[in-house]
This record gives C-alpha cells, structure tokens and sequence, in this order.
C-alpha cells in the first residue's frame, strides 16, 4: 500500500508542473521548491537544536502560532523553522520575526524526506492539524525524532478509520494534541491511546489580538455611529449575495476583505464602493462600501464591526470566523461549514447562523439587529488554553 500512497504523490507533482504552465497557484507551488535543499544546506546547520513546525497554510499558522511564541519562552536556546504546504501561507508569512527560517515543504516523496530530516535534523517536529504526510513521518521515527500532531481533528469518514493499513501510517506519530472528545475516540478505536484533548490553539492565537490591536483612524470614521458588516474573506458566490444585498440596504456600511485581490477591481464596480488604499479623511464618508485592497488587516478591521459574514462556506469550507467572535461579532457563512467545530458550537450558542441562499441571508442580518457580544466573548474564553495544555505536556 505504502506504493499506492508514493505513486499519487508523483501523481501529484506531475498534475502541478502541468497546471503551472497556466495557473499561478500551481506555478507558485513549483517554483518555491526549486533548489529548496541547496537553500536548506546554506543556510541551515545541524545540531543548532531545531523544532520544525509544519502547517498546511495561512489558516494553520494561526493555530501555529500561539505555540510558537510559547515554546520560543519556554525553550530559548532552540531555533524554529517553519515550513508551508500552500505558496498562500508561504508567501503571506515569509517576513516573520517569530521563526528563525521559512521554507516550502518538499513534496512528501521517500527520497525528499530522507534528505529533508538528514539536513535540518529537528530535535522534533509539530505538525498542525490536517498535516499527515507519511514519508516524513516514517523519517522521524526512523530517526528517533519526537512527532506531536497538535490541534488535529477527526471525522469519521477519514481514510484512516475505513483502512487498516492507512490507519498505521498514524502509530509513527508521538502523540496527538486533538480538539475534541469525538477525535480521540476516532483514535481509540484503531488502537490509539496516545492521545490528549487540548482544544484548539487559535483561540489562544485570536485572544492575543486583542492586547496587539492596532487602532484604524479611517476604518473608526467609517464604522463610527453606522452599522457595519466587515465581509472577510469572501469569494465569487458569497459575493453575488453580498452585491446584491448592498444594492437594497444603503443606510448600513459594509467593509469587504475579498479572498482574492484579483477580483477587487469587479466588486469596486459592482459596489461603487472606496479603496481601502485610497482613502482618506476627506472621502471616507462619501460611500457606503468600503473595499479592502491589501492582505494582513482584516484581524483588526473586525474590531470596528457590528456583524461579520465570513466566506468559503459556498466552497471547500468556511475561512477562519474566530478572528470576528473575539470582537464579540455574531457571524453569518454558507453551508459548508461541517469540518469546523467552532461554526457548529456557535450555531447551538446562536452566535452564528449558517445561509444557503439570498433570502435566508437576509433574514440572518436581521436577526442579528440586537445581539449580546457576550456571547461570542465567553465562547472564546471559555476555550482557550489550549497552548499552555499542549506545552505543559509536550516533552
């Protein structure tokens, strides 16, 4: 079985050098790996006491991060490197004071990973959430080298509890840091003790936001004494609802963080809507719609709202909708929201209401109109922790 896995992994890698002859995604993705090991052994040393912390993307290294500045207090003498699955996470990331390197993570073939461990030589390794690359794994116990899953779920329908042979590739992993009674006992049922429920780390990470808040002169203006919908990370359909509904309600103020930048110019026209970028304090006040056009604000820009729709839901799943309940905002998404436990526990605390199309979006708008921020602020204290947990436990 081991050769069906590593035949799809060069499956793979031939799939994303063919779609990098027209994709920009793919031809990220390729161009981040090449001569990524001459790179390694420049700039990395061995027996610098190196923890590898590895994450899929931008949404996993708000999980990551927490940990990372407390392992940086709790173990001063070890360097971290960072390593990104996604260009997403990668490219968003790639200037950040809290790791000492960032690199793409090698694609997860027999030959990358031995090279990979043999250079960087961690004195272990976390991996967050859905990061279960076998080849790497099977490395690091080969090597004696601590694995941690940390923030990881579960659901039944996963391969690893419809196969036997899949579900070895776990028994190489150290221990699991699960966010869930429901994911541990996914684990105890193939056989799995080596397991903690910890909660999930971003809790911790959006909590920090609060403190490390950076004042928005114009976005206060904007927001002041209007109610205000921050739209954070929509894409294509979630916008046509949200065009369409801004059209109809132009007494209430709606900020737009769009998922792709490349669309922004399409929903200034929709909209009439004000760049961010081109704002200022003469003009602020002259639209209702107000577009962000740059990436790293959005956290922030939440502080100012009322109500948050958050995107993905019409998609492969809803973006990170934390960032909004810390601020006490009650938030509204699409349907696909099933693989998150947060969206589901809000939905039960009627802090969140899931839509499918135009009318029950705005039904959920209204009936919003007199939310109690506690809501939304006891959840997330309520589960956080999860960071100090893991570390207490973590060897």
């Amino acid at each position: 079985m081991n050769i069906i896995y590593n035949i799809s992994i060069w499956l793979y890698l031939m799939v994303m050098h063919v779609l990098s002859l027209f994709n920009h995604k793919a031809k990220l993705w390729i161009e981040g790996r090449k001569g990524i090991f001459s790179e390694l052994k420049e700039k990395i040393q061995k027996n610098q006491n190196i923890v590898w912390f590895h994450c899929a993307s931008l949404g996993e290294f708000e999980q990551a991060k927490p940990m990372i500045q407390a392992y940086r207090l709790k173990f001063p003498k070890h360097k971290i490197l960072l390593t990104f699955f996604s260009p997403s996470g990668f490219h968003n990331i790639k200037q950040n004071n809290l790791v000492d390197w960032i690199f793409f993570l090698p694609a997860d073939t027999k030959s990358n990973a031995k090279k990979f461990i043999n250079l960087v030589n961690p004195v272990k390794a976390i991996f967050i959430k859905y990061e279960f690359w076998f080849n790497y794994i099977q490395e690091l116990k080969k090597n004696n080298i601590a694995l941690y899953s940390v923030s990881s779920v579960f659901r039944d329908n996963q391969l690893f509890f419809k196969y036997k042979w899949f579900a070895r590739k776990l028994y190489n992993i150290t221990h699991f840091f699960v966010q869930d009674k429901k994911s541990a006992q996914l684990l105890k049922s193939i056989g799995l003790k080596n397991h903690t429920i910890s909660g999930d780390t971003r809790f911790d990470s959006v909590l920090a936001n609060i403190p490390n808040f950076k004042k928005m002169p114009l976005i206060e203006k904007f927001c002041k004494n209007t109610k205000t919908i921050i739209c954070g990370s929509t894409w294509r359909y979630d916008e046509i609802l949200l065009v369409k509904y801004i059209k109809n309600h132009k007494k209430i103020n709606f900020i737009i963080a769009t998922h792709e930048l490349s669309s922004v110019s399409d929903l200034q026209k929709k909209t009439g809507g004000l760049l961010y970028s081109k704002a200022n304090k003469n003009n602020i006040l002259t639209t209702n719609v107000l577009i962000i056009d740059s990436i790293g604000l959005l956290s922030n820009v939440y502080k100012y709202g009322d109500l948050a729709y958050i995107g993905g839901g019409f998609g492969s799943g809803i973006h990170n909708i934390l960032e909004a309940v810390t601020f006490g905002l009650p938030v509204i998404f699409g349907p696909n929201y099933k693989k998150f436990n947060e969206a589901i526990c809000l939905i039960k605390k009627k802090g969140a209401i899931s839509i499918s199309n135009y009318e029950e979006l705005k039904i959920a708008i209204n009936t919003f109109n007199n939310f109690d921020k506690n809501i939304a602020l006891d959840y997330i204290k309520e589960n956080s922790g999860a960071t100090k947990k893991i570390l207490r436990l973590m060897n």
